[in-house]
């Protein structure tokens, strides 16, 4: 991770100067800039993921039928899901992996800014010092509200687990941000509202799977 820690360092010193050059001098805007154009670089990576989340949740309701008309025999579903994938053209895996993939870059990104070296006082609007948690809470109440829009925009299944994570993952977010660097919070919290809007605008359309297009 150091080496891709070292290059989000680096790009996120150029943000800063770029911020500089604009008159507008700030950490705080520089993270922002630096979040938006990770964001756009991956975008085919979250186009692809979101598009096999769509192609999965439009088969949900087959997908229900074939559960409780199998109910009692687990290795015919499997065989029938099977098909159902097949014929729709759809692998219930192909989400994974550009998410295996972003891994990574976010894990460096993490690292960068949690252990970025900042050559002057890095306040930004309400913060006096990104280098420090939020002291208003306000940055880690956008953390938890945020990952649990994002989380809203792609549950597939309203299942008692999903419905759990709805609730955990948001509040584990909250809390792991009141100790982390304001910073760090920041670009979690604009991260996430790109991703809204870029899964908005991916949503707007349903995906159309092989077997619908037949």
């Amino acid at each position: 991770m150091d080496f891709l820690s070292n290059i989000m360092q680096t790009a996120l010193t150029y943000a800063y100067n770029l911020t500089a050059a604009l008159g507008v001098a700030n950490y705080g805007v520089a993270i922002i800039l630096l979040t938006i154009v990770i964001k756009i670089a991956l975008y085919p990576l979250t186009a692809k993921q979101v598009t096999s989340m769509k192609a999965m949740q439009e088969l949900q309701p087959k997908i229900k039928e074939l559960q409780e008309k199998y109910k009692g025999n687990p290795e015919k579903l499997n065989k029938e899901l099977a098909v159902l994938y097949k014929e729709s053209g759809v692998n219930p895996f192909s989400g994974c992996l550009p998410l295996l993939v972003q891994m990574p870059i976010l894990i460096a990104i993490f690292f960068a800014i949690r252990d970025y070296k900042y050559l002057h006082q890095p306040g930004f609007l309400w913060m006096k010092d990104l280098a420090q948690p939020d002291p208003t809470y306000i940055l880690p109440v956008l953390a938890a509200a945020t990952t649990w829009i994002q989380q809203k925009q792609t549950m597939t299944d309203a299942t008692q687990q999903n419905k759990m994570m709805m609730i955990f993952m948001p509040l584990f977010i909250g809390y792991i941000s009141l100790s982390f660097p304001g910073g760090l919070v920041l670009y979690w919290v604009v991260s996430n509202i790109v991703q809204i809007i870029q899964q908005w605008w991916m949503y707007r359309k349903p995906a159309t799977v092989q077997g619908e297009a037949r």
